[in-house]
């Protein structure tokens, strides 16, 4: 699956628009582990936790999306935008990583 963050493909033909395909993930923390977080951040300088809880909250975003790209038929999906929100929560945060889309049929 091709992804792409243009709105178009260079030396490609872009045969059909199957429409916009998107995901989600969430990322669930709380107080204990932002705790633990800021002594991290104190002591090494980065919090390679959420580091790899966005990377793997974003990864599985995009395969939801690629995976509806391919129940259209799509090989591709242009206009790839990412956003990252901040839900709040009682004990901690809870961050929604979307990721969204035009799933399209290419040919080179």
């Amino acid at each position: 699956m091709l992804l792409s963050s243009t709105s178009t493909l260079d030396n490609k033909t872009i045969i059909k628009y199957h429409g916009l395909v998107h995901g989600e993930s969430l990322i669930g923390s709380n107080i204990y582990k932002d705790l633990f977080s800021g002594v991290r951040d104190v002591v090494a300088g980065r919090t390679s936790t959420y580091e790899e809880d966005l990377d793997g909250a974003r990864n599985e975003a995009i395969e939801a999306i690629e995976a509806k790209a391919k129940e259209y038929g799509a090989n591709g999906i242009i206009g790839l935008k990412i956003s990252y929100n901040n839900l709040g929560g009682t004990m901690g945060n809870t961050i929604l990583v979307s990721v969204y889309g035009t799933a399209v049929t290419y040919k080179d």
